[in-house]
Parts: C-alpha cells; structure tokens; sequence
C-alpha cells in the first residue's frame, strides 16, 4: 500500500477520528511528548493500536519534509477521495445539501482554508478539477486543521461537464463571480445548488462561468478589486447557510438561467 507523511497535531488528530486512511505510525518529538496537545495525539493512536515512536524533531522534520510539523507525524495511507457518481446520486434527493465546486483552485494554502470553512459551513461536498487544481496533499490537510479528512472531496476530469450532471440532477449552479450585478444578499440562494469558486487571479474559468444559472458578487469597497478565494468562498457559504436557516422558502426566486438587468 503507498503511503504518505501527514504531520501537524490537527491533520494526524482528525485523520485518526475520521477513520478513512490507514494508520500505520505515529511519531512524536520526544522533547514535547508531554505537552497536552501530543498527549491527546498519544492517546488517540494507543486506542486504535497505531504504533508510536518518539523521535527528535529534526527526524521528524526529515520525515515530514518541513520544520511545521508541530511535534508529530505519521505514516499513513495515501488520501482517497470520493467517487462523484456517489455525490451524483445524493444530488438528486430534495435532502440533500449544499455542494461546491473549486475552478483552479491552484494554492494550496487557499485549498485548505477553503476546506476547512466548507467543512465548517456544513458542505456536502467538494468538487476540483484533477488538472489545474492544488491536490489533497498533507500540507493541504494541515493548512485545513484536519478537515481534509473529514470533508467529501471529488476530483473530477471534466468540471463543466460534471456540473452539467449535477443541473440534470435538479439543481441550480452558482457562480460567485466580481462582475455580477446581483448582490449575494439579495439572491435567493436557499435552493438546492451547487457554488462555484474561481481560482486565484482570474476567478472562473469563461466555460465554466457560462455553465452557471446565476452569478452573484459580494459588494465591496476600498482599492482593491477582489477578494482572497478562501475568504469569499466563507463569506458565500455561511451567506447560503444563514438563508437556509432563516426560513425563507425554497425556489422563491426566478428559475434557472434568470440573470438581472444592468441599469
């Protein structure tokens, strides 16, 4: 089986609680193996049985191929991630919840933040381009505090044709885009859907913009012109969950493929 160094206390921490890698060792700088945070690590790995080495930090640094490893490292699985005909499937029920796709999604540290908010944000899952896109590495599950192994992430080959699948299934597509006239504030975002994010620099991609129903900007003020992906994709998502959790009715809005006018 190939495997992979995840290092941080988060990353081992959740991948442990999660259940979906194999673990296989757990190794803690013997020079803070009595610090809370390690312990908690220690004990975690004695339950499932995982076995524990006590190293110097600079091995552990070694293994990780990084200082930032926070006192722990372990030996694990290869990341798996879902199969998209699964998410497929739970598209279709009226149940389920909020999806989002990444376009070009290329930083890593913006991948994990990113991840770590949707996880947050109660997403169902996560959609990003094998090409062109930061992969599941560890260095993406610690930036995410974990949630990496916890969140349902889908790489696909073909994102405009993966989100044309999940419009058959019923549900709308929108896309978080500057230029939009339509505020996310005033847009009736409670239907079921899938959000799009755009990439850093240049947001979505022309064909992948055209594939949405509904574009939506979040206002701003001040010189610049845009926003960190990470950081308007939570502004998007608890936007959504706070509209869902307001009791405003599902589909109130205007159908599919509606845009608003410019003045």
């Amino acid at each position: 089986m190939k495997t992979e160094v995840l290092y941080g206390v988060h990353a081992v921490q959740e991948a442990m609680a999660a259940g979906r890698r194999g673990m296989f060792e757990v190794c803690i700088d013997r020079s803070h193996a009595a610090t809370g945070r390690l312990q908690a690590v220690l004990s975690a790995a004695e339950a499932l049985g995982v076995a524990i080495r006590q190293m110097d930090g600079a091995q552990i640094a070694a293994m990780a191929g990084t200082s930032a490893h926070q006192g722990v490292a372990a030996r694990a699985s290869v990341y798996s991630g879902y199969d998209f005909a699964s998410v497929l499937e739970a598209a279709g029920r009226p149940e389920s919840g909020l999806l989002l796709a990444l376009d070009q999604i290329v930083d890593p540290h913006n991948l994990g933040a990113v991840l770590r908010t949707a996880l947050c944000a109660g997403v169902e899952a996560v959609l990003v381009p094998k090409d062109r896109s930061a992969p599941p590495t560890p260095a993406v599950s610690r930036i995410s505090a974990g949630a990496l192994e916890h969140i349902r992430l889908v790489q696909v080959t073909n994102l405009v044709r993966a989100l044309e699948r999940i419009k058959a299934m019923g549900r709308w597509v929108a896309g978080l885009d500057r230029s939009a006239c339509e505020h996310i504030f005033s847009a009736d975002l409670t239907r079921p859907m899938a959000l799009v994010v755009g990439g850093e620099g240049r947001g979505m991609r022309p064909l992948v913009r055209r594939t949405c129903d509904l574009l939506v900007s979040i206002p701003q003020t001040g010189p610049l012109d845009s926003l960190n992906a990470s950081v308007a994709a939570g502004i998007a998502l608890f936007e959504i969950a706070r509209q869902r959790g307001s009791g405003r009715r599902p589909g109130s809005g205007g159908g599919p493929g509606a845009r608003c006018k410019t003045p």
